[in-house]
């Protein structure tokens, strides 16, 4: 029979042993995976793809080993979503919008005019909000691990400088492949032609459309300015991105090695949202730089845009579902105090 002293050291061994990592934790095995995203090496999306390999490779003492795919080599956004449900591709980032056709209630971050500024998307995306989508996400092979950012939206054209919203009407503007963009465009009297990114630049260059709408590091990033000749400041978007994993990938995983991955977005996270922000004002001026004229609507011209927009966001409150509409308001008041 074991005396007391036998079993009280016994009892202290084991949480030793599993702090040291002993044999009563999951080991982390090899992995080599692939990461597919549709901007270009360069652009603080990839730069933030970047960081989480390296964090990965770190945390995992080498193990697991990520591959990375920019500049649409894989397939444009909505194609990649796919290949993470059939678990083609093991994972991606992208405009949290776009899941709207998989999860009606991600549909809610599209909406126009909605952040005045980064830190308040944060705030939001990083809190009950965003952690309630991402939830809804496994019914449909998706897993979401964090949310980055694109930052706010700009517009483009290759016919006349736009400021006022009249320039706006006729132009035929390339919107993602999401219902809210494409709807806000032709509620601002354009005609929106929904493309993907990685046809967008050929798209410019033949005329097939006027203009489009992004984020100056983009703009810079896929070289827009090489086939676009104005550049107006609205602002009247901003893009929350979301890193996916495939759900076929991750049920594969065991806890330490799912604790590996979920770490690496975190923390790459606030990296990516600090390189974005940096670099979007530098574009600005790059931008200047290429020769494109930069206009800025003036507040009033920005709420003759806003007003012209409330019917859709009505619309669309409808589709998304009120109670999820209603509680990203109430976060936005309590973010903003109020």
């Amino acid at each position: 029979m074991l005396n007391r002293l036998t079993k009280l050291a016994l009892g202290l061994a084991f949480p030793i042993a599993l702090l040291a990592g002993g044999p009563a934790m999951a080991e982390i095995r090899e992995h080599s995976l692939k990461f597919a995203a549709a901007n270009n090496k360069g652009h603080p999306q990839v730069m933030g793809m970047e960081k989480f390999a390296e964090l990965v490779k770190e945390k995992s003492g080498g193990k697991i080993e990520v591959k990375l795919f920019p500049g649409g080599v894989l397939g444009g956004d909505v194609q990649t979503v796919s290949a993470l449900q059939g678990g083609v591709i093991e994972m991606t980032v992208l405009n949290a919008g776009i899941l709207a056709s998989n999860v009606k209630q991600f549909g809610a971050v599209d909406l126009p005019f909605l952040f005045n500024g980064g830190e308040e998307a944060d705030k939001v995306m990083d809190g009950a909000f965003g952690t309630g989508l991402m939830k809804l996400l496994p019914d449909t092979g998706l897993v979401g691990l964090a949310y980055w950012e694109l930052g706010f939206r700009n517009l483009t054209n290759n016919r006349h400088p736009v400021t006022k919203l009249e320039d706006i009407r006729g132009l035929k503007i390339r919107t993602i492949q999401s219902p809210i963009p494409i709807e806000l465009f032709n509620s601002l009297g354009a005609n929106a032609v929904p493309l993907p990114y990685t046809e967008l630049y050929t798209a410019l260059e033949t005329g097939t459309v006027d203009g489009q709408e992004n984020p100056a590091a983009n703009i810079i990033n896929a070289k827009f300015f090489e086939v676009q000749k104005y550049m107006t400041i609205t602002r009247h978007q901003y893009n929350p991105q979301i890193v996916l994993i495939s759900k076929k990938f991750w049920d594969s995983l065991n806890d330490e090695e799912k604790a590996v991955f979920q770490s690496s977005a975190t923390e790459a996270r606030d990296y990516q949202r600090k390189v974005s922000r940096e670099l979007d004002g530098k574009a600005i001026e790059e931008i200047k730089k290429t020769g494109m004229e930069v206009a800025e609507l003036s507040p009033e011209e920005t709420q003759k845009l806003r007003d012209a927009v409330k019917p859709l966001i009505e619309k669309f409150t409808a589709q998304i579902g009120a109670d999820t509409v209603t509680q990203l308001f109430k976060e936005l008041d309590t973010v903003r105090g109020k």
